[in-house]
């Protein structure tokens, strides 16, 4: 089990549409009309998404006359990166030592 990495934003970001649309996010801001013409995802499930997103601090919003913008936060993706780079370094580590515990 990964203890050191955030568990919480990998199962937000384990869902296939929802890394869609970080993906999506990584390039440009987007409304959710365009989320919905390149994802294909219905309206109301779209919606949902963005709000579990949201709730993760994974997106920020833009309203702009009557559309809300998605922006994605890249701090939160570039935290996440860090410490997986940092389990693989650990895991590099105890590779090189040959680190193993001792079976009873």
């Amino acid at each position: 089990m990964l203890t050191s990495v955030d568990t919480d934003l990998l199962r937000v970001l384990a869902d296939p549409l929802r890394l869609q649309i970080v993906t999506l996010l990584a390039k440009e801001t987007l409304c959710t009309t365009h989320l919905i013409e390149e994802t294909g995802a219905r309206q109301t499930n779209l919606s949902n998404h963005l709000k579990v997103l949201r709730e993760a601090g994974v997106v920020e919003t833009e309203p702009c006359g009557r559309f809300t913008y998605y922006r994605l936060k890249p701090d939160v993706i570039t935290s996440l990166a860090g410490q997986f780079a940092d389990l693989a370094e650990t895991a590099r580590t105890t590779a090189e030592n040959n680190v193993k515990r001792s079976c009873p």
